[in-house]
């Protein structure tokens, strides 16, 4: 059953949310199957899928491909939507990005900062919102922790207050020091989604390259629950070592009969 905004305000503290990634639609597939109840088809997919050395390179018909991909993998899961660099400048600008991806398969739309006016355009307009503050990586220009001072602190809790005041229904807190974000996780009438942002959070999102152990890089934040390049690069070495032997196709067990590929 998909879930919707009503029931993930129902989740704050009483059951933490799961989100993952997903790009691709086996990868949905059996996030789906694990029962995680929300995915993000995040622009990271830049960077992680694509070879793009920034999110901002991302476009919206990047952004519609892998979500269509993501909903034919995951049918039945709440699947949120990152509106790319630039396509949310101004309300009107917003709304019809946002309606691309909703016609794409997204169940609701990500954007970061504190966009109020394109937020509440948006919700009036019967799109679901998430909202993003602490490290926005479509403006940032490093990686680093941010909110670690006074000042930045009151910025981002301020910020926080005014996406839920313009009607997103769920933020996320990217890259900030736990005590902030549970502060604002307990100021807030919406859940908090961390990632990098401690365990008072109402919920973590993971890319799943990251989980996956998928790449050569993962931000200190992460967990590697596999090592997958590792395998491909053994499938790869085992394959080329097969073929140049000879001993690849000949050793395919025949199978007859199946119907299948």
């Amino acid at each position: 059953m998909t879930l919707h905004e009503a029931d993930f305000l129902a989740r704050k503290g009483k059951k933490p949310i799961t989100m993952l990634t997903a790009y691709t639609c086996p990868v949905a597939r059996g996030i789906e199957a694990a029962g995680v109840p929300v995915i993000l088809v995040g622009d990271t997919v830049g960077m992680v899928e694509m070879g793009f050395e920034s999110t901002r390179d991302v476009t919206l018909e990047h952004m519609e491909y892998h979500i269509g991909a993501v909903r034919r993998g995951a049918p039945n899961t709440h699947i949120i939507g990152d509106l790319p660099y630039l396509t949310d400048t101004d309300p009107q600008t917003a709304l019809a990005s946002a309606q691309r991806l909703i016609a794409a398969g997204a169940s609701s739309i990500k954007l970061e900062g504190p966009k109020e006016e394109v937020i509440r355009h948006l919700v009036d307009n019967g799109i679901a919102v998430v909202g993003h503050t602490g490290l926005t990586p479509q403006t940032a220009t490093s990686f680093k922790r941010v909110g670690t001072d006074d000042a930045d602190a009151r910025r981002i809790l301020e910020e926080a207050k005014l996406i839920e005041d313009a009607g997103a229904f769920m933020v996320v807190l990217e890259h900030i020091p736990y005590s902030l974000a549970g502060v604002i996780t307990r100021t807030l009438r919406i859940p908090t989604i961390g990632i990098g942002a401690g365990p008072d959070c109402d919920g973590q999102v993971l890319v799943i390259n990251d989980a996956l152990g998928l790449g050569d890089y993962w931000p200190p934040f992460s967990k590697q629950y596999a090592h997958v390049s590792d395998t491909i690069l053994k499938v790869a070495r085992d394959f080329t070592a097969e073929v140049e032997s000879l001993e690849f196709p000949n050793n395919i067990i025949q199978l007859t009969g199946t119907g299948r590929r």
